[in-house]
């Protein structure tokens, strides 16, 4: 029969990694460093609407958004629950932009904040890669910019040390993070118990 502070001894060494990452990980979510940037939410530009668009609307249109950018106006419909990109003129879907297009869009929003995200190197569909290590993508129907740079990637790979997904496999992290509360339960009750034998 193992002894109790034999037991909490073995737990303790088994804690030391995760416990140390809690910790660390606990410090820099309480600071929240470099999170105004990592998080930023990158904007499509809009501008004024040049003069005034006659709609009918669709029966079945459950919201209308009616908006300016660098690449004209773009109709926002959502109906059934999912939004669809439609030009105001014909009410037809807008084609996606071409390379330059996009290119334009997204140089246009990059003026809030030129620093983070500098110069396109690097097209593929609606996605972009900058110069200064920022990827971004395009919901065209949604008409949003998602960006995520290596301090982003950073911070999710901290959250993921936090919570013991060590893994790729989301079953087995679970097992681990509910292993490992059993443990600092069990070895929290181990100490009161050598304290009060003392």
């Amino acid at each position: 029969m193992i002894k109790s502070r034999k037991l909490h001894k073995i737990i303790g060494l088994i804690l030391v990694l995760p416990m140390l990452g809690w910790t660390i990980t606990g410090i820099i979510f309480f600071i929240k460093p470099g999170y105004q940037g990592a998080y930023e939410q990158l904007s499509v530009k809009t501008y004024p609407l040049n003069e005034s668009i006659a709609l009918q609307p669709k029966r079945d249109w459950q919201e209308v958004k009616l908006v300016s950018t660098i690449l004209g106006d773009h109709l926002l419909v959502k109906s059934n629950n999912q939004t669809e990109h439609l030009d105001p003129d014909s009410l037809l879907l807008k084609p996606t932009p071409s390379e330059a297009e996009f290119k334009a869009l997204l140089l246009d929003a990059f003026t809030g904040n030129s620093e983070r995200y500098g110069k396109v190197i690097k097209l593929d569909g609606l996605s972009a890669q900058t110069n200064t290590g920022v990827e971004i993508k395009l919901d065209w129907n949604n008409l949003r910019l998602i960006q995520k740079g290596k301090d982003t990637q950073l911070i999710n790979w901290l959250y993921k040390v936090h919570y013991l997904q060590w893994t790729s496999h989301k079953s087995l992290d679970q097992v681990l993070g509910i292993f490992g509360l059993i443990l600092l339960i069990l070895i929290t009750i181990l100490g009161v118990r050598l304290y009060l034998k003392k």
